[in-house]
């Protein structure tokens, strides 16, 4: 058998702000897979060429539920808990998210899109009578996500100060100050709440999503407590701390950027694609996450993958493949061709992706259009995440 090349250490460099790691760009000009060692477990196949990526992602001879335990590849200490959606395998993943997706549905979101502007709207209008200068971060992206999945799930709107304090403990994982007795009190108390919720609803049931979670646990092949109190703790997780740091990363390009700010308030049309930019553009995270494991041997980009080798997929590699972005490293608002890979591919496809899209429209079109003299505050230093996977920036003082 021939001998695995020595792995290299990854992440790759140490990038500032928003950099895009040059690594990548490296990775992809190799030859095959590229061998790496994380900070924690076994060394994977980093995954950087876009059509691998996607071939990767939608194969199931790659395993994501056997690559959980100690010797997951990861950047983090902690072990991934094998009970959420994004951990698990068909055919019990393909039952949960069947279940779930429902909440999820074309008429679903159309019907809450209404209920995100107004929840805009009553941020853009405080924000608007306190005046400048402000901290967006506070005044707009730690309430709109929350809020939102509050709507979502049906939860009261009083709770939403607790909510965002458990997303952000639970996704920011690693930032300094945050241990780990912090997330499995957070975790405890998350999925305390989220019981006490479902109890509720079976009591007065709604038009929300923990409602057709709690209603699945009767009929056919049904859902236990566990698989509810999962399901909606997945939803809230990604909901909450990605968005709020998705928001974040927008605002700071595009008050960065002023050229691209200027673009948006003369053709307020190009938010959309903008967005969709972005997403595409944007490293949202430090590093590759959630390895799979192959069950067999696999050919993968070159490199045959042995069965219990693990690969990992960098969606930041791929969405800067000049083989599919013409010009990847520039942000154009007007590009036409976007197939990006933000929200992952295949059966771990993000299922918010559409609740996410539309909160950043809604907030992209209400700054552009409300407050067109929108700046930052110069002088100031902006802090940064300081953990090791959520990437972006923890304030933004603005004047206008």
């Amino acid at each position: 058998m021939t001998a695995l090349p020595e792995p290299l250490n990854y992440p790759f460099n140490k990038v500032e702000r928003l950099e895009f790691d040059p690594g990548y760009a490296e990775a992809r000009a190799r030859d095959g897979l590229t061998r790496v060692q994380l900070p924690f477990g076994e060394p994977t196949w980093l995954v950087t060429r876009y059509e691998d990526v996607k071939s990767m992602l939608s194969d199931t001879r790659f395993s994501r539920q056997q690559a959980l335990g100690e010797d997951e590849a990861r950047v983090l200490a902690y072990t991934h808990r094998p009970d959420t959606l994004l951990n698990l395998d068909p055919p019990v993943h393909t039952r949960l998210r069947r279940v779930v997706s429902r909440a999820f549905s074309q008429r679903r979101m159309e019907r809450l899109r209404p209920r995100i502007q107004a929840i805009a709207d009553d941020l853009f209008d405080e924000l608007r009578d306190k005046g400048g200068p402000a901290d967006l971060f506070e005044s707009l992206f730690r309430g709109m996500p929350t809020m939102v999945i509050c709507e979502l799930l049906g939860a009261d709107f009083a709770d939403r100060h607790a909510f965002h304090q458990w997303g952000v403990t639970l996704a920011s994982t690693a930032s300094a100050g945050t241990t780990p007795e912090d997330i499995a009190r957070a975790d405890a108390e998350l999925r305390a709440y989220l019981g006490e919720l479902a109890a509720r609803k079976r009591e007065e049931p709604g038009e929300d999503l923990m409602t057709v979670l709690v209603e699945s646990q009767d009929g056919e092949d049904p859902l236990t407590e566990k698989d509810v109190i999962g399901l909606a703790w997945s939803v809230l997780l990604a909901g909450i701390g990605t968005t709020t740091n998705m928001m974040a990363n927008s605002a700071y390009l595009l008050l960065t950027l002023p050229e691209h700010f200027r673009q948006l308030k003369e053709r307020p049309d190009l938010v959309e694609p903008a967005v969709e930019e972005m997403l595409r553009h944007t490293p949202f995270t430090v590093s590759a996450m959630f390895p799979r494991r192959a069950v067999v041997d696999v050919e993968l980009g070159g490199t045959l993958v042995r069965a219990g080798e693990t690969v990992l997929a960098s969606l930041m590699a791929a969405n800067r493949d000049e083989s599919v972005f013409e010009d990847p490293d520039r942000l154009d608002f007007t590009r036409a061709n976007n197939p990006h890979l933000a929200f992952s591919h295949g059966i771990h496809h993000c299922l918010g992706s559409q609740l996410a899209r539309t909160q950043l429209q809604v907030m992209i079109h209400g700054l552009v259009e409300r407050f067109p003299g929108l700046r930052l505050v110069p002088d100031q230093e902006i802090p940064w995440r300081s953990g090791v996977t959520l990437r972006g920036p923890a304030g933004l003082v603005v004047d206008w």
